[in-house]
């Protein structure tokens, strides 16, 4: 019998997969803007074989001041909602996009424990944007005090995923994975 971890895993990887041949499929580039997940989602992308024709790049902008050097994120932006906030997930995106090049870009922010949360922002609160040319969506995940490893995985895994829809939506392919 396969184990709980290995099973988030495995989910993870095929979530990576999905979202590979999407962007194969619509030659759609990706970047990456990772902060509770710490490059995971890069990690989780670049086990596919061939994704380097469509992984422009990764930023691991765990700080607030990559955010904003990296990502050009407004350093009053994240000072008025907090790092963990829809709008600063959507400026890591649009961000991510900008400084690659890149069609879509996915964002992950959020509070991995299992400390650092709050009443307004617990432990496991996760925030995933994903912008695709230009249009940018944004999402909140609650998944509780799971632990911090699989608070992580499962966001990349939401992530992943995320792009996948947004991407199948935007050009219109109904064979891709749910």
């Amino acid at each position: 019998m396969e184990s709980k971890e290995s099973g988030l895993w495995r989910e993870a990887r095929e979530s990576a997969s999905n979202l590979a041949a999407l962007l194969e499929r619509t030659g759609t580039t990706i970047a990456l803007a990772e902060s509770c997940t710490g490059g995971l989602v890069g990690y989780l992308l670049t086990a596919v074989p061939g994704i380097s024709r469509f992984f422009l790049q990764g930023f691991v902008t765990y700080s607030n001041a990559s955010k904003t050097s990296m990502l050009g994120v407004d350093a009053a932006l994240i000072e008025d909602r907090g790092a963990v906030s829809r709008e600063v997930a959507e400026a890591m995106a649009r961000g991510a996009a900008r400084a690659s090049g890149a069609a879509m870009a996915i964002s992950v922010t959020g509070v991995a424990g299992p400390s650092g949360g709050a009443s307004e922002k617990p432990v496991g609160l996760v925030w995933i944007a994903v912008s695709c040319n230009g249009e940018v969506a944004a999402s909140c995940r609650e998944f509780g005090t799971l632990g911090r490893e699989e608070i992580r995985l499962l966001s990349a895994a939401a992530a992943l995923g995320e792009a996948s829809e947004l991407l199948a939506r935007a050009f219109r392919h109904p064979e891709a994975p749910e």
